[in-house]
């Protein structure tokens, strides 16, 4: 298959957000693209990433990621053919086991140029080099299916933001906490009503989280567990409590 990573130095980061855009709104089936704000192994060079895989016919591929590969100077293109195990896991270094996490996100459904600044100035206050910015484009096939025909809600096309705040040693706890819930927040005025329901974490309960997450869906899904799960035993989750009154009431 063909795909990998491009970076630029940071101060191409308005720039690069633009191609990301440009290229998501071409993007066929066949191609996955994601930008991140990122920090170099050096822990201290920031970047910005596009990372994609093209899973399709290789000349198909090449031609796919040339305006990625093209644009600029990049500081480091380890972007071509590549075998899929290798994609798969070639951010892994970024995730050290024993790392510490606290991660929010939620859905846009359009990047506009206020948006791209208030994500580049929300990442140039992070604390920790390991924390990063990943933008993810939703679209394609699953896009394509009704938002009721499964309990899984998100069918839109646009841009899962996600504010990966990730540090070290426990000493550090409350800096990233709290920059991943301030970025967080300094990014309320340009989101859309949906939240991608796998970065959902119990800090994230209740109603309004549901309602983005399942929106039209979350009474049938209360029905059914309070059919199934009246006791509300399997809880440890985004929990979907039981409806004990019928839809509509």
């Amino acid at each position: 298959m063909t795909g990998g990573l491009v970076a630029w130095p940071i101060d191409r980061a308005r720039d690069v957000l633009q191609l990301f855009r440009e290229s998501t709104a071409r993007a066929d089936d066949d191609l996955m693209l994601v930008c991140a704000l990122i920090t170099g192994p050096d822990a201290a060079t920031k970047l910005v990433a596009i990372a994609a895989g093209f899973f399709g016919d290789a000349t198909a591929g090449e031609r796919a990621v040339r305006p990625i590969k093209s644009f600029g100077a990049p500081a480091l293109d380890a972007m071509g053919p590549i075998p899929y195990t290798q994609l798969n896991g070639m951010l892994d270094a970024s995730y050290p086991a024993g790392a510490r996490n606290y991660w929010k996100s939620h859905f846009f459904d359009e990047m506009s140029e206020d948006a791209m600044q208030a994500i580049i100035d929300a990442f140039m206050q992070c604390p920790s080099p390991m924390g990063q910015i990943v933008i993810e484009h939703f679209h394609g096939a699953a896009s394509r299916v009704a938002a009721t025909d499964t309990a899984y809600a998100l069918r839109s096309s646009g841009f899962n933001v996600l504010l990966l705040s990730q540090w070290a040693a426990a000493a550090h706890d409350a800096p990233g906490t709290a920059w991943a819930r301030n970025s967080y927040a300094s990014l309320q005025p340009y989101v859309g009503a949906k939240r991608y329901l796998n970065y959902l974490d119990r800090d994230d309960a209740g109603s309004d989280a549901l309602a983005s997450a399942y929106g039209a869906n979350l009474r049938r899904l209360q029905s059914l567990k309070a059919k199934y799960d009246p006791q509300n035993v399997f809880h440890l989750n985004v929990n979907i409590p039981p409806q004990t009154s019928p839809p509509g009431r």
